[in-house]
């Protein structure tokens, strides 16, 4: 599948130079440059040496970019100029106005390797490599076995030996004498101590000890320094000196030319080198010493005081040479130290004419004969040029500088480590600098390209930056996609830049042999091994970022000491593994493998390869197969790398378990499956040091799909090792055994794995290991994917929430708690601080004065689920580099953090949704959100468990039973007050919100999970007001069931296949009324059954007393108001119920005043038939006779028991009689005369509908209220359009406010629209909140109102039905504007007359997001 464009935008600053910051790219993407504010309306040129289309590229040749202007006006601030990139390589850039160039740096564009038959593309973190010694290959006819396992010029080339001034020799560089001879001396001192003639001297030829090696320095400072006196390179000849001097001051008077007087007399070196052969300036030296007079006595006194300078600057360079001699002394014993004694080095044994006492510098082609005769060679340009300098690098030294160059006393203080094969070519700035060197090198360089996709820049300091840049400009023109790594030492991040940069570099090699533990290994992989786990979904428009080098992390190199020296035999295998996890191109070294005990040296090893044999034994010299050593291991690990890196598994996470077990993981972020790698490792060996044989317990995220690869290090009888004399051999005696692509209970490794949890929502499993011995790995294949109940916790939750789970929100001194605990409570402070810049906020303080909140944001979420914890661990990560800036910049980089993290997060949840949320508007988007805010779970399950025969129902572990539960997501009714424990659940509040917030966002599968735990907590016929996990529900409400009833319906509307739900499994907690609650499972029944036992019920009659009434489950009711009664009118269809003490509606307000005097009174019983249920009714009973005509539903009807006998009631004559009889009893009409009013003397406004019928206070039938528009939206068939029109724009005119719906006509004499529950006076109508429905506005009738209004004004005509959506729009703008103001980020429960804000509402409640979502729905 195409992927689409990316593009990066590089913002351009006046008087920046990048040239030591990496960009990478790839080939196809777009980079587009543009002015940052400080090149902004200035007239701005760009360069750049990237070749146009169809030209050559030509390093040196800058074209001119065009600018873009995508607005086409005046202002261009938005300009850029762009290339498109399609080849690869290094590239320069810069920018210039007025004619000055005002900054630049370069861009590196990645190479695309093609691999196989069929030519597929190996992108760069799928590269396996193995280093192999060419030599150690043996004859051509011979690689193919030796390879089915897995800079410089020789000092013996012929071509060099013919063209000597390719290196830098004695003619060429004759600052290089002095070194050189101190090189043959050294070299005549190992003939005398390979020969025992130093022995008497304390120097035998085996060194063995300390005191030998002071005896070394000794005779180097006693026999050494004083016969070659090197000084006297650097020295004048003073007795010719001063008698140059006397000459010059006696003849013609002494005449001289003026010279500066701040210039002093000094040293002028012999460009040839030669013994007292330095000069100084004699005109200096008139003008310094002058004579007094012309006598004789006057001329001897000043050659005196000539003399004593001339005496006094040798002294100096005796010293500096001095000081050259001691740190080569330093240098000569730390190398005879390594090479002989240290434990970890090649222990060489005896000194000998091979096995030198240290490694030659020079070459030295003659016969061997005097120092002194050897001495007068170098000065013979004949045999002086053939006197070459090895190459070989030096430590701590600015990779920059050519250590060969005059200036340089590399050689000389002997601080090179050196190559003793090899010698360092000579190339100078230029081809014309040595014409055969370059066209030689041309050559091989294009040889190599056509033969070989890749390149290795072994030591790439070692090489000039304008050769190197010459080579691989000539290699690219032959390869484009040429793959080129190389090996630096920099020992800087800037200066690998540099030579990535100008060379184009691919890959940087990287050493996991640097790593002196695990956990230092471990944090390599970190360091270079892709990014981190839970990193952010990237737009493809993103600014350049500056990068690291793309690494080449290699287990170990050719140069790398032995690690079974080093470490052990059973570290190879969880080294090589680790390594591999790394996302980036890894590699290896040929012998690693075979588990050779020594380090194979590039210089003297002169044995070949193993061949490949599957029959081999292990005792079989010169053969291997894939029980020899690791070899098994690493091809299974090899393979992983190449999957791991072609399926993008590029996000990676190390966990250091204990001090020697490693677990790595890499993550793909797109199908949001992890892979884990759990290495032990064996630093120590085994068999001599103690390895405890408990191992931690691991808890792995997720669910873990099969144990892809487990492999254990274990020994086998195959004998001793013997160091074979003709092929290079392991260690025969350790083999791999192996498993792959097998499940937990078949692993060796594991002991069991069973289903734990760390934190409340994390569902886990718990492995316990048995044989993770050290020496072995086992890697899992893991499914996480961060849900948007785990987004419920990484970005919401109020501090009620938090506190169930033992946490709280974070609390910033001297201003207030965070309104959430997750990243949307700093958010919106950040919000309003960010536009003021108010730094001084005492959030920007905390922030500034600690890492307090920093540590609370990214440790709140790695103690939870394991999606949270990579959202944590990411944060964590890059809190890391936070912290490291200076206090005063924490505040904006915080900020910078988690607005990245935020926005990421949001697209995360929105992918999550519906189609109608991912291509909604911003604020469809913002409000999907409270779908986040409000649904999620919590530390003990909110909603009574499911049946277990229904499929995809989460689990966990409960903390305290250790038992497995369900752990479905749970919807509270506001935040913060009804957002925990058992005030988090009511019935009601649950199936208004669960269509907007659920089924519109497109939470199908949550929808559904609360539909069936709420049907099995039916009782009576009716579901639960306030649940309580069902076990402490109380069933006082009479709509609730009716809602419930239609989100049933919605949810078989909406959902694809959604009339499945029907036939889902309930378990019924209460089999009958009276039943003590039963555990899920025992007694199931399809859903369908428990709808008709609703309507069954209703039908029949409900009438019962709630348990335990009285004080301790309501303290104000009186006692008529625990009796519950509910039923259905046979004459009319409506439902009915209630009585005057109780409220069984969303108008639910008891009085709890005894000043009052209203305690225990309902402010609106609202008994009788209230409009909206009997909508929920009709509606319903329209669907089942919709539903049992197709025979989805089973029952046509219900069947109920009148006066003995059975009298069944169709669906069908239900929903007739409700139709036939609504409007003609509901309708408050408009003729004064109407028959069919009951009351005509309580009618105050007419053209509207009743509030109820049948009230036991007939006035409150009459009262406008805003409940009739929910009827209209569920039944809207119940409604004549032009009445329902009418009524509609009374109710607008009437009760409309900013953000909700006057609760009470402003008319009517208890109105009052101020809610004050903490008011307790004498006012029977408002003390203690007594009119919380009576006048106060609440959010969510108003999305009924509107979705009323759209549906009937589209009825009407076109024209309404436009004025009508401009209402609309209207209205929901001042929510979208409370929406994005509001810290919450939430709508509220309700507010003040007017709109003003009401203290006592939630400040963000379910029902008044879900309505508004309904509407644009609807829209």
């Amino acid at each position: 599948m195409a992927h689409a464009k990316q593009t990066r935008v590089l913002l351009l600053n006046d008087m920046e130079k990048l040239d030591k910051t990496l960009f990478r790219l790839e080939q196809g993407f777009e980079l587009q440059f543009r002015l940052g504010p400080t090149l902004q309306g200035k007239h701005v040129t760009v360069y750049t040496n990237y070749p146009a289309s169809g030209e050559v590229f030509d390093r040196h040749k800058f074209r001119s970019l065009s600018w873009h202007n995508p607005t086409g006006k005046e202002d261009d601030s938005d300009k850029y100029c762009k290339l498109d990139l399609q080849t690869s390589g290094s590239y320069k850039y810069h920018f210039s106005h007025e004619g000055q160039k005002s900054g630049g740096g370069y861009i590196v564009v990645d190479p695309i390797l093609r691999v196989g038959a069929d030519n597929h593309e190996l992108p760069l973190d799928c590269v396996t490599l193995q280093t192999f010694l060419a030599k150690c290959l043996g004859p051509f006819d011979g690689w193919e076995d030796r390879l089915r396992v897995a800079k410089e010029s020789a000092s013996n080339s012929e071509w060099i030996t013919q063209h000597p001034e390719c290196a830098y020799n004695l003619v060429n560089s004759p600052h290089l004498k002095p070194a050189w001879l101190l090189d043959r001396a050294l070299c005549h001192l190992t003939y005398k101590v390979a020969g025992g003639k130093c022995s008497d001297k304390g120097v035998p030829p085996v060194i063995e000890n300390e005191h030998h090696l002071n005896c070394i320095q000794k005779v180097i400072y006693e026999d050494v320094y004083p016969k070659i006196r090197l000084w006297e390179f650097f020295q004048v000849d003073v007795n010719k000196a001063v008698q140059q001097f006397k000459t010059l001051l006696t003849q013609a008077g002494g005449s001289k030319v003026k010279t500066d007087p701040s210039q002093h007399l000094a040293i002028i070196q012999d460009p040839e080198f030669k013994r007292f052969s330095c000069t100084v300036d004699m005109n200096i030296a008139l003008n310094t010493f002058i004579p007094h007079s012309n006598g004789p006595a006057a001329i001897e006194e000043c050659c005196n005081w000539f003399r004593k300078r001339i005496e006094e600057l040798n002294g100096e360079q005796y010293r500096q040479i001095n000081y050259h001699q001691e740190q080569a002394v330093n240098c000569i014993l730390a190398t005879v130290n390594y090479e002989r004694l240290a434990g970890h080095g090649p222990k060489l044994g005896a000194v000998t004419r091979k096995n030198r006492l240290v490694t030659r510098y020079f070459t030295y082609p003659f016969k061997e004969t005097t120092l002194e005769e050897e001495e007068i060679m170098m000065h013979q340009p004949d045999k002086a040029s053939c006197f070459m300098a090895h190459n070989g690098w030096v430590m701590g030294d600015d990779p920059l500088r050519n250590f060969a160059e005059p200036g340089s006393n590399v050689y000389l203080r002997r601080e090179l480590i050196c190559w003793g094969d090899s010698v360092k070519l000579r190339y100078g700035n230029k081809p014309e600098d040595c014409p055969y060197l370059w066209a030689h090198m041309k050559k091989y360089t294009e040889m190599t390209a056509k033969y070989f996709h890749g390149v290795r820049l072994d030591n790439c300091h070692s090489t000039p930056l304008n050769v190197a840049e010459y080579m691989l400009d000539t290699a690219r023109k032959l390869r484009p996609n040429l793959y080129v790594v190389a090996e630096l030492f920099t020992g800087s991040e800037e200066l690998d830049n540099v030579f990535v940069n100008k060379l184009g570099i691919s890959s940087l090699i990287r050493e996991a042999m640097s790593a002196y533990n695990s956990h230092e290994e471990g944090r390599l992989v970190y360091r270079f091994g892709g990014d981190p786990v839970g990193s952010f979904v990237q737009p493809r428009l993103r600014p350049l970022m500056p990068a690291i080098a793309h690494a080449l992390f290699m287990d170990i190199t050719h140069d790398n000491e032995c690690p079974i020296q080093h470490r052990s035999a059973y570290d190879a295998l969880p080294s090589s593994m680790i390594v591999s996890m790394a996302c980036c191109a890894t590699g290896s070294t040929r012998g690693y493998d075979e588990l050779v005990p020594h380090q194979i040296s590039v210089v003297s090893e002169e044995r070949f390869y193993a061949k490949w044999n599957p029959a081999a034994l292990p005792s079989t010299p010169g053969e291997v197969n894939f029980k020899t050593g690791i070899i098994a291991g690493r091809l299974a690990i090899n393979r992983l790398h190449q999957e791991l890196g072609a399926k993008d598994f590029n996000q990676v996470f190390v966990d250091q378990v204990d001090e020697d077990i490693v677990a790595v993981t890499r993550h793909c972020p797109n199908t949001h499956q992890s892979v884990v790698a759990v290495s032990r490792t064996a630093f120590r060996n085994p068999k001599t040091s103690f390895y405890s044989q408990e191992v931690p317990q691991m808890c792995i995220p997720g669910r873990i799909e099969e144990v892809v690869l487990e492999a254990r290090t274990v020994e086998r009888n195959a004998g001793p090792y013997k160091k074979d004399e003709h092929s290079i051999n392991g260690l025969p005696d350790y083999t791999v055994e192996l498993q792959e692509h097998i499940q937990l209970k078949e692993s060796k490794i594991i002991k069991q794995a069973s289903v734990a949890t760390k934190g409340p929502n994390e569902f886990v499993q718990e492995i316990e290991f048995e044989k993770l011995t050290p020496g072995s790995v086992i890697i899992f294949s893991i499914t996480s994917k961060l849900t948007l109940a785990d987004l419920n916790q990484v970005l919401y939750r109020c501090d009620a929430e938090e506190q169930e789970d033992g946490g709280g929100c974070y609390d910033i001194p001297n201003w207030s708690p965070l309104k959430y605990a997750g990243l949307q409570g700093l958010m919106s402070v950040m919000a309003d601080i960010r536009p003021k810049n108010d730094l001084g906020h005492p959030f920007c303080g905390n922030l500034r004065s600690g890492d307090w909140m920093i540590d609370y944001v990214s440790d709140r979420l790695i103690s939870r689920a394991e999606a949270c914890a990579e959202v944590g661990k990411w944060l964590k990560a890059m809190f890391i580099y936070l912290k490291q800036i200076p206090r005063y910049l924490i505040p904006c980089y915080f900020d910078a953090i988690l607005v990245g993290a935020y926005t990421t997060l949001l697209d995360v949840a929105w992918k999550q949704m519906s189609s109608f949320v991912q291509n909604g508007s911003t604020f469809v988007k913002h409000l999907s959100l409270g779908s986040v805010q409000m649904c999620g779970i919590g530390k003990y399950p909110s909603l009574p468990p499911l049946s277990p025969a229904i499929q995809d129902v989460p689990y966990r572990l409960n903390e305290i039973t250790k038992e497995r539960e369900q752990c479905c997501v749970s919807l509270a009714a506001g935040l913060p007050h009804f957002s925990s424990g058992i005030f988090r659940c009511w019935g009601r509040d649950t199936f208004i919100a669960l269509r907007g917030l659920m089924l519109v966002t497109g939470r199908y599968l949550e929808a559904r999970n609360i539909i069936l735990a709420f049907a099995g907590t039916m009782r009576h016929g009716l579901i639960p007001n306030l649940l309580g996990q069902g076990t402490h529900a109380r069933f006082n409400c009479r709509d609730a069931v009716w809602w419930w009833l239609q989100c049933i319906q919605d949810y078989c509307k909406i959902v694809p296949n959604g009339t499945e739900i029907i036939r889902c499994p309930v378990s019924k907690m209460y089999p009958t009324d009276d039943s003590p609650p039963q555990p899920a499972g025992r007694h199931d029944q399809p859903l369908y059954d428990v709808i008709q036992e609703a309507m069954q019920r209703h039908m029949q009659g409900i009438q019962f007393r709630e348990r335990n009434a009285g004080p301790q489950i309501d303290r104000n009711m009186r006692d008529e108001g625990f009796n519950v009664t509910a039923g259905a009118d046979m004459a009319t269809g409506f439902v009915y119920g209630g009585n005057r003490s109780n409220c069984g509606t969303w108008m639910d307000k008891m009085g709890e005043s005894d000043k009052a005097r209203n305690k225990g009174i309902p402010a609106t019983p609202r008994d009788g038939s209230a409009v909206e249920i009997v909508g929920l009714c009709k509606s319903t009973v329209r669907w089942l006779h919709e539903l049992s005509k197709k025979n989805i539903f089973p029952y046509s009807g219900v069947t109920v028991k009148r006066h003995g006998k059975a009298e069944t009631v169709t669906y069908d004559q239900w929903n007739r009689k409700i139709q036939a009889h609504f409007e003609k009893l509901f309708f408050v009409s408009e003729n004064p005369a109407d028959r069919n009013e009951k009351h005509p003397t309580l009618v105050h406004k007419r053209g509207i509908y009743k509030d109820s019928y049948g009230a036991s206070s007939p006035w409150c039938d009459y009262q406008l209220r805003p409940n009739f528009p929910i009827a209209m939206v569920v039944a809207p068939e119940m409604f004549s359009p032009e009445k329902a029109w009418k009524a509609l724009e009374i109710v607008e005119q009437k009760l409309l406010g900013p953000l909700g719906m006057k609760t009470l006509d402003p008319d009517d004499m208890v109105y009052c629209g101020v809610y004050d529950n903490a008011l307790d006076n004498d006012n029977y109508n408002v003390a203690r909140g007594f009119n919380y429905h009576q006048g106060p506005e609440w959010l969510w009738p108003i999305g009924y109102f509107l979705r009323a209004k759209l549906y009937f004004a589209k009825l009407i005509g076109p024209e309404i039905y436009a004025k009508t959506v401009f209402l609309v729009k209207n209205v929901l703008s001042r929510h979208y504007v409370h929406l994005e103001r509001s810290s919450w980020k939430g709508l509220p429960e309700l507010t003040n007359e007017n709109g003003q804000y009401c203290s006592f509402s939630c400040e963000s409640q379910a029902w008044s997001i879900a309505v508004i979502l309904e509407v644009l729905h609807d829209l």
